[in-house]
């Protein structure tokens, strides 16, 4: 399964949009309101929580410096990655769009799609409280 945020302009450098990203606990700052629980567990991971959702921990998988972070799961029950992808605009812009990929059964496919969707979707409007 891939679902992609919408891009988002955002009125941020590049470098300054990969520092903050690669700081597991900028993320906090990203999550929907109904967030229950986040927890910076490592420098590169966290577990978080949403009402009516398992919780969820993710680990910094890969960085490209200044374009690209890769979070995964941390677990091999559910395996997918969320990776930010980071495109200059100008000298003060970026343009941020968010992709989830996830191997999973169709019938879990169509259960998460549309609340992974709306969860990533937010993320990616959020991304101006950095």
């Amino acid at each position: 399964m891939n679902l992609e945020s919408p891009k988002v302009t955002v009125e941020k450098t590049t470098q300054y949009l990969f520092d903050s990203l690669c700081d597991v606990r900028n993320f906090e700052k990203l999550m929907p309101d109904s967030i229950s629980k986040f927890e910076v567990t490592g420098d590169d991971s966290f577990i978080f929580g949403l009402k009516g959702m398992p919780e969820i921990k993710l680990k910094m998988k890969e960085t490209v410096p200044t374009n690209k972070v890769v979070l995964g799961a941390a677990s091999d029950k559910l395996p997918f990655t969320l990776t930010g992808t980071i495109v200059p605009l100008s000298e003060t812009k970026s343009e941020v769009q968010l992709t989830f990929n996830g191997e999973f059964n169709p019938m879990m496919a169509m259960m998460i799609k549309g609340p992974i969707s709306k969860f990533i979707e937010t993320l990616s409007e959020n991304m101006h409280k950095l």
